[in-house]
């Protein structure tokens, strides 16, 4: 392991209404007939017995002339009777109990203001897009020292099978050399420990790597390209001796990043979040990777939130994808795994950082 270390460096009221059935109320000129007919009201609700001599004189009274007879029991209009006063007065009470226990209205809440990168952060995210851009054209040099994929008539000669091998897994280790130099020059790294280094190093790696390979992801031709001039489809993943069951998820995770369309500094700070994960195995000083990971966390939500204004949601879903490499992380394992079964031999490099014991 100490090789590869060493590489470079967010109305009427109520009162109102029954006064209109008061006959007192009415103008002085048919205050008489209202006198007499507020009289015969009265009695009228009083029972009579049958030898009343207030029941023989009402008889013997006409009161059709003060009452001319009406169909139907209609009431004057624009009168309440005394129920709909009721049950008025009571929803005026149940609107005065809820405005007063909803309290008085609140001002509207001021608009938050945008985050604001430091510049501190903006420096960290320049030199961070830097190293990744000097990295990449490192790993382009040596393009030429990568065993060339095969062009033998027998594509599936024992010959043929090895080269393809050979070539993929010479590929893997371009993409963990670049990842240790860029690992190298992310701000407080090389403060941890050597043996914090190489564990945060062994552990996330696959998961990098896959980051690195969903950048270069084409929808188009369904294919990814390593070295800027290698592409391979998933029959060339297969080819290579990688099962289905983990080329599928590559691609599957490729073509959901694809999507996002992250620009490098958003890419650079979720490998660094990835990198910086106190939760690997064999973490010693966990309390400072969890300080130097919040460091790029909330860098890259101040970064999400000023590009990415009207999607509130960017942010949770590029911190999803560190979640889904957790599981293409199992997968690879178990890939590995399997290539073994296969007697398939990988690199010294490649076996220590995935911890393969032959």
């Amino acid at each position: 392991m100490s090789l590869w270390l060493e590489a470079p460096v967010p109305d009427v009221s109520p009162d109102s209404a029954v006064e209109l059935w008061e006959p007192c109320a009415q103008d002085a000129s048919s205050q008489a007939q209202a006198a007499s007919s507020c009289t015969i009201k009265d009695e009228a609700r009083t029972p009579r017995s049958a030898g009343s001599a207030l029941g023989a004189g009402l008889e013997a009274a006409e009161p059709t002339a003060l009452f001319p007879r009406v169909e139907g029991p209609a009431e004057p209009t624009g009168v309440l009777s005394e129920e709909q006063i009721r049950l008025k007065k009571l929803k005026r009470q149940e609107e005065e109990q809820a405005q007063a226990a909803a309290g008085p209205p609140r001002a509207p809440s001021p608009p938050q203001a945008l985050p604001q990168l430091s510049p501190e952060q903006l420096g960290m995210i320049e030199k961070l897009v830097a190293a990744q851009q000097q990295c990449n054209q490192r790993s382009f040099s040596d393009q030429l020292r990568v065993t060339p994929w095969p062009m033998a008539p027998d594509p599936h000669s024992r010959e043929a099978r090895q080269q393809r091998f050979a070539h993929f897994t010479e590929l893997a280790i371009v993409s963990v050399q670049e990842i240790v130099d860029f690992a190298k020059q992310l701000p407080g790294f090389l403060q941890l420990s050597r043996e914090d280094q190489i564990a945060l190093l062994k552990t996330s790696a696959i998961e990098v790597m896959l980051l690195e390979t969903s950048r270069r992801y084409n929808p188009g031709s369904e294919s990814i390209t390593f070295l800027k001039d290698f592409s391979y489809n998933r029959e060339d993943f297969a080819k290579a001796g990688l099962q289905v069951e983990f080329i599928n998820p590559i691609f599957e995770f490729s073509r959901a990043m694809n999507e996002l369309q992250l620009n490098d500094a958003e890419f650079a700070l979720l490998i660094a979040i990835s990198i910086f994960s106190a939760d690997r195995p064999n973490v010693q000083d966990q309390l400072q990777v969890e300080r130097l990971q919040h460091t790029y966390v909330e860098a890259l939500h101040a970064y999400v939130s000023i590009h990415h204004p009207h999607d509130r949601l960017m942010f949770p879903r590029m911190l999803m994808k560190l979640v889904s490499l957790r599981t293409l992380s199992s997968v690879h394992s178990e890939q590995v795994f399997a290539l073994r079964l296969q007697d398939k031999k990988l690199p010294p490099l490649l076996s220590e950082i995935w911890d393969v014991h032959e």
